[in-house]
């Protein structure tokens, strides 16, 4: 049984989708893993991982466009010392995920076919962020 793990620095953007799935494929890569999981954890909360279709660029924009409707800016929310983007990026996080697993199949990850790896920031502010990867297997 092999175990990898690197931390993943993703260059600080403002409020978007950021597809990292070319640098996560570069650690599995290096790890050597054939058979596995590779397990992400991003360490941060107002931000998110998600996985996504990666071919149309209109469901990543539709995608933001109904995450905004669910929380935003001008909701008038108690939490607000780090500017009126905070609290709707918390809020937003909610609805995404600060970890996921992917199965590492012929030493690849096993997405499918449209699929990609996100990061979505929902500060308005570019913040760098860290993702704890993981990769178990043989």
């Amino acid at each position: 049984m092999r175990v990898h793990q690197e931390i993943l620095s993703l260059r600080g953007k403002p409020r978007g989708l950021y597809d990292f799935t070319e640098q996560l494929a570069a650690v599995v890569q290096h790890s050597l893993v054939r058979t596995g999981l590779c397990s992400l954890f991003l360490r941060h909360t107002s931000a998110g991982l998600l996985l996504q279709e990666n071919a149309d660029p209109a469901v990543l924009r539709d995608l933001t466009r109904w995450v905004e409707t669910l929380a935003p800016e001008s909701a008038g929310y108690e939490h607000s010392q780090e500017g009126p983007d905070d609290m709707p990026g918390h809020l937003r996080a909610v609805l995404t995920r600060q970890s996921e697993t992917i199965p590492v199949t012929g030493g690849r990850l096993a997405l499918g076919t449209w699929q990609g790896v996100y990061l979505y920031e929902h500060r308005a502010r570019a913040n760098a962020r860290e993702v704890v990867v993981t990769i178990v297997g043989e």
